[in-house]
């Protein structure tokens, strides 16, 4: 096939789609691959080295206008008027945006969105929301770290004891385990909160403390089981009683990075105006959900910025970047094109042809789009 890897347009996009070491996998395969210049600068991969495994190097036009084009983020407009119509898009397409995907209906895209496959054992190797979490984790340790105006760690000198940091991590799904694996091995005390049971286990394996809130009706414990892999929204009763627990581990912490987000529903408010007010000077708040709370604004904190850090009149640093896997675009660019190559495997035959098979749960879970109509189930 034609393979075309554009540029990322998006504001503050680094990613992309194809790094020379998948690229020199597509060439193997049989595949044209062309990238277009630039296209991999920013996470590392210059263009040298896309050369070096055989792939062209071409302008927008000629990337966008392939058989099959790879991205990172969905097309806008303009790159939506270069593809052609019957062209495969393979991507995160944001499949809870129902104009954005009736727009690529209309150019008439098979397209597929890659934060829509199911999450099973099967699929882990093309999870793209997980790979990207992983990393958001991380960074959001680090950036808290930088902005925090004390150390992490305890440390004992001649000039005194420096207490270790206190920080609580609020939602224990991928990034919120690896923001509590990092932040342990910087030398923090964490505990951390999350409305399903079962990740009380893997928390304490981290060296956490998990911030528990009893059931107390057959309503909250099915919510709390979750689906598929993901929270569900909460009883009013149980997210009360939460938020009195949580409230009291936020007031004494140094640090807050919070990752609670429902596919499809906006972000649920887990850290309030109050329990901000009601922290100390100097103490940092990491929000994962930035720019995905109700209406778009805010995200776990209704204080949050989106892509900014602010500081309150109480001194409490609120940093809102609203896409961390971007900030070390190469180890997630890396990640994420791995993810994709798994993906083509599904829907690429032995003659290195398109070829979408009927009965495969994956494939048709991520279908967004094809013969001019919508197909998100």
């Amino acid at each position: 096939m034609w393979i075309g890897v554009p540029r990322e347009s998006a504001a503050g996009e680094t990613r992309v789609a194809v790094t020379p070491e998948t690229a020199k996998k597509l060439k193997a395969a049989g595949h044209r691959v062309c990238v277009q210049r630039g296209a991999g600068e920013r996470a590392a991969c210059p263009d040298a080295a896309y050369e070096a495994v055989g792939a062209e190097l071409v302008d927008a036009a000629t990337a966008l206008g392939a058989e099959l084009v790879l991205k990172v983020q969905r097309p806008d407009v303009p790159e939506l008027a270069q593809m052609k119509s019957g062209a495969v898009l393979v991507g995160m397409l944001n499949p809870f945006d129902a104009a954005g995907l009736q727009t690529m209906a209309q150019a008439g895209l098979t397209a597929f969105a890659l934060e829509a496959a199911p999450r099973t054992t099967r699929a882990q190797s093309m999870d793209v929301l997980s790979s990207q979490a992983n990393i958001a984790g991380y960074k959001a340790v680090m950036l808290a770290a930088t902005h925090y105006p004390k150390l992490f760690p305890m440390m004992m000198t001649a000039a005194g004891t420096i207490k270790a940091a206190r920080v609580v991590i609020l939602g224990v799904g991928v990034a919120g385990l690896q923001a509590i694996a990092t932040a342990k091995r910087l030398g923090a005390v964490i505990e951390a909160s999350d409305v399903r049971p079962a990740v009380k286990e893997q928390v304490e394996s981290l060296g956490a403390k998990f911030i528990e809130v009893p059931y107390e009706t057959d309503e909250e414990r099915e919510a709390a089981q979750g689906v598929g892999g993901y929270a569900k929204p909460m009883p009013p009763s149980w997210l009360a009683r939460q938020a009195t627990e949580v409230a009291k581990r936020v007031a004494q912490a140094d640090i807050v990075i919070s990752t609670a987000l429902i596919p499809g529903r906006p972000a649920p408010t887990l850290v309030s105006e109050a329990m901000v007010q009601s922290m100390k000077p100097g103490s940092v708040i990491v929000d994962i959900a930035a720019g995905r709370g109700p209406g778009g604004v805010g995200g776990n904190c209704p204080l949050t910025v989106a892509d900014q850090t602010v500081v309150t009149a109480g001194g409490v640093t609120i940093i809102g970047e609203t896409n961390l896997p971007a900030t070390v675009a190469a180890d997630s660019s890396a990640l994420y094109a791995r993810n994709v190559l798994d993906f083509l495997k599904l829907v690429i035959n032995k003659e290195a042809g398109f070829e979408m098979p009927a009965d495969d749960d994956i494939v048709t879970a991520c279908l967004m789009a094809q013969g001019g109509e919508v197909k998100r189930k």
